[in-house]
């Protein structure tokens, strides 16, 4: 029986044997020691998947440590500094974190003082459907009075006074598109929106990692164009990625478009790829200034080449060539590039069925290596390699045939007129 006025989660996890068991070494230590925490009473609260279970507690970090082991629990500090430990139970981990408050901010790290206090716990919080607790019983508590209406209507809202938000952390600004991206509903909070544009300097301050780790999430949202086209209008967009070219937002547009009109799998990356321009070096100077992986870097760098020349009405011989040279990934990401950058509706089919075809066609080895042309004449050396390429180049010209007298007769031509 639900009471009058009270807002209780229903949902697999919070009765699950692991759940169970944390919130019952803590509260062994002490009664009503924890509460379910942020993202998952948010999403919970609106019937959204829930990854990852956070967990609050008045205990201390070494309180928290000395329950959990106590009931045969493994117990990670892997944020002591700022009161979290990571608690696993049957394989399950759980963030538990002491209640805090703000000692001191610089836009960048907050110190941070352990406290007894709920509210003052949730204040230090960026938005209202962020701050939103639950008991163990499931029962929500919303201390700023608007988190359970703002995500259920979809509203990004700072608590308190955005601009003091942003100012105690600047990655806020970030934060605010890219909620708005995955919970929005309508139009974003004009405030929040505002105070983003008025101090969005800040972002500057902030390390590079934690800005590309906050936009890789916001391109892995289902739809970001309302959150991208407010990014670009109120300037943000260019203080994150001053490479992006005029056209890459609106390319990124169609191809979300794209994407969720033809019920196709979306990527970060391919969408990144898609805003920036296809220019290998502007797209190596970007990846080198937000420090992105090495293989994050060289796929995008590969998506911004221009040969071989991807349109849509490639023949398939065309097509099995460039998968061939360049991969299924790259191929994809280039043909995707390419549809967005088109005029809309125009080739639509021409574009999706390159799609179909590189789903549908799985480049073939080379049936050749360096042992088959030692055999057929050839020293060992550099002259080797250089076989194997002629030979190669005639394969993939004649359309990868699989005749083997056909590539036996070719690699003795080969070495006739080399060796």
């Amino acid at each position: 029986m639900t009471t009058p006025g009270v807002t209780r989660l229903t949902a697999a996890w919070l009765t699950a044997a692991p759940t169970r068991a944390v919130i019952a070494a803590l509260e062994a230590a002490r009664p009503r020691a924890a509460r379910f925490v942020g993202g998952c009473v948010r999403n919970a609260l609106i019937g959204a998947p829930v990854d990852d279970i956070d967990i609050a507690t008045p205990l201390t970090p070494d309180e928290v440590v000395q329950a959990v082991t106590a009931a045969g629990l493994a117990a990670h500090p892997t944020g002591i500094e700022h009161g979290t430990v990571t608690v696993v139970a049957q394989r399950t981990p759980f963030e538990v974190t002491t209640l805090r408050r703000d000692v001191s901010t610089d836009g960048r790290r907050a110190t941070v003082a352990f406290t007894q206090d709920w509210a003052e716990d949730s204040a230090r919080r960026d938005f209202r459907m962020n701050a939103l607790y639950a008991d163990p019983d499931g029962v929500v508590h919303d201390p700023t009075g608007g988190g359970i209406d703002d995500a259920r209507a979809g509203r990004v809202i700072f608590i308190g006074d955005a601009q003091t938000r942003i100012r105690e952390d600047y990655l806020r600004i970030l934060r605010f598109f890219r909620f708005a991206a995955w919970y929005g509903k309508g139009p974003l909070d004009m405030t929040g929106l505002a105070a983003c544009a008025a101090l969005k300097d800040g972002i500057s301050s902030l390390s590079v990692e934690r800005v590309w780790k906050e936009t890789r999430k916001l391109l892995a949202a289902p739809d970001p164009r309302d959150a991208l086209a407010a990014m670009q209008s109120a300037g943000i967009l260019a203080e994150i990625a001053p490479e992006i070219d005029a056209e890459g937002p609106a390319r990124l547009a169609r191809l979300v478009e794209i994407e969720t009109s033809r019920f196709l799998p979306h990527d970060p990356l391919q969408r990144l790829a898609t805003l920036l321009p296809a220019d290998a070096e502007v797209v190596r100077a970007f990846a080198r200034r937000l420090k992105l992986a090495n293989d994050e870097r060289d796929r995008l760098v590969a998506a911004a080449g221009q040969t071989p020349r991807i349109v849509s009405y490639m023949s398939m011989r065309e097509v099995r060539r460039a998968l061939y040279a360049l991969g299924r990934g790259v191929f994809v990401d280039r043909v995707k590039r390419g549809w967005a950058a088109a005029d809309e509706g125009k080739a639509d089919a021409q574009w999706r069925a390159l799609i179909a075809l590189a789903d549908g066609w799985t480049p073939p080895r080379f049936p050749l290596d360096g042992a088959s042309v030692v055999a057929a004449g050839v020293p060992p050396g550099p002259l080797v390699g250089a076989v194997l390429r002629e030979v190669e180049a005639w394969w993939i010209e004649s359309d990868f045939t699989e005749d083997e007298f056909s590539i036996a007769e070719r690699l003795k031509a080969v070495v006739q007129g080399m060796v």
